[in-house]
């Protein structure tokens, strides 16, 4: 699995103008679920989200992680962070899992982080969603398990 990290201060995602999912401060998880991911990826997956130090700490270093500040993850579904650019302008997408396989690993990242005790937002997996964030630092971390 696959998934881009970025620490905000604010997150939300609108499904057709209404807002579906919305955090403070904490995490926005873009996560994708690549071919022949297992389902042990969502755990581990979670577990990296909620551990990440990422956050400052009293002397200003990143050195405290989303379950140590008590934030928020709002979890989105993105299939393109599998996208094949290395020919042609046109990217590929073939090696992501199918969309059934990949919503239930979307979901089961997401009950995963729940379960570690991080309070979660959603988005919709398949939905075409308008994502909004205001980006801490800004701080920005690509992720693979």
């Amino acid at each position: 699995m696959r998934a881009l990290i970025q620490r905000v201060s604010m997150a939300r995602v609108e499904v057709g103008g209404a807002v579906i999912g919305e955090i403070g401060p904490g995490v926005l998880a873009l996560v994708c679920a690549m071919q022949g991911d297992g389902p042990e990826k969502p755990a581990a997956l979670a577990a990296k989200i909620a551990k990440l130090r990422i956050f400052k700490d009293e002397a200003g270093k990143m050195n405290r992680s989303l379950l140590d500040i008590g934030g928020a993850a709002l979890v989105v579904s993105q299939f393109t962070l599998a996208a094949d650019t290395r020919s042609g302008n046109r990217p590929g997408f073939s090696t992501a899992a199918p969309p059934d396989e990949g919503a239930r690993l979307y979901e089961a990242t997401a009950a995963a982080l729940q379960a570690l005790g991080v309070p979660v937002a959603t988005g919709r997996f398949g939905a075409d969603m308008a994502v909004s964030l205001v980006n801490d630092g800004p701080v920005t971390i690509w992720l693979e398990v």
